[in-house]
């Protein structure tokens, strides 16, 4: 597999595919944050798929794109959304992401669009969401944004999916790679705070309105890996998983630490 890119999806890429997939890009370079709006950063992503794509059409390689299935792309909806729903992203940064997936469909390339929640694993950069969290609670204070959840994934269920995908040939889909089960930042906070044997002081920012709760559909992903385990269980199982496994790596001094 070539992986173009450097970062903590791009590290992990290289673990487990190094030697395989050869006739495979994945781009693990593009924006990386909800909160990015600067014009540059899409500018770049974007000019870096579009090469990529060429490339790709001439060689006859198989593309993976990395898309989101955060709110910034699905909104609130009422029911779990579907990689087939019409869309109707609510920021700059999900119009951004809807505009390169179509990028990818027209290209002519053999592909994988993933649309991917919130990813969390080995490596992290400190300003993602669960060391950023760890490292807040331990110096004694966290702000609580009321009425936001987030949707955790372990980054090595997102390998073992695209593992299964790319053995089987599955090209020309867009998929959500999602737990399915959006976890209130209370109940993460909570989680924390539990496995570090500490209780902090929350500082609570009101929220803007309805709860920003983004339920999204693995029903498509499931039927191509029906092994697919993430958010399996009863409620609470897969976050209580993916705390147990992470929340050490993260405490004071662990942050580069291998997994087990």
């Amino acid at each position: 597999m070539r992986i173009v890119g450097n970062g903590f999806v791009a590290s992990h890429l290289r673990e487990a595919f190094d030697g395989r997939f050869p006739r495979v890009t994945a781009i693990a370079a593009g924006v990386s944050s909800t909160s990015v709006a600067v014009a540059e950063e899409f500018d770049r992503e974007a000019h870096l798929l579009y090469e990529v794509l060429r490339e790709s059409c001439r060689e006859r390689r198989t593309v993976v794109f990395f898309s989101t299935a955060s709110f910034a792309m699905y909104g609130a909806p009422e029911a779990p959304a579907a990689e087939t729903d019409p869309v109707f992203p609510p920021s700059v940064y999900g119009r951004h992401k809807l505009a390169l997936e179509s990028c990818v469909r027209s290209s002519g390339a053999d592909h994988l669009i993933l649309r991917l929640s919130h990813l969390i694993g080995p490596r992290q950069r400190a300003h993602q969401l669960l060391p950023a969290l760890v490292r807040q609670i331990e110096s004694g204070e966290v702000t609580v944004y009321d009425g936001v959840y987030r949707d955790l994934v372990d980054v090595y269920d997102l390998l073992h999916a695209l593992d299964r995908l790319l053995t089987d040939g599955v090209t020309g889909e867009t998929l959500n790679v999602v737990s399915g089960r959006p976890e209130s930042v209370e109940d993460i906070i909570d989680g924390i705070e539990k496995r570090l044997g500490t209780s902090v002081e929350r500082t609570r920012v009101p929220g803007h309105g309805a709860p920003s709760r983004t339920p999204v559909s693995t029903a498509r992903l499931r039927k191509l890996v029906p092994d697919f385990t993430a958010g399996s269980g009863p409620p609470g199982a897969y976050l209580d998983r993916v705390l147990d496994a992470y929340v050490p790596l993260y405490a004071t001094g662990q942050q580069y630490a291998a997994p087990g």
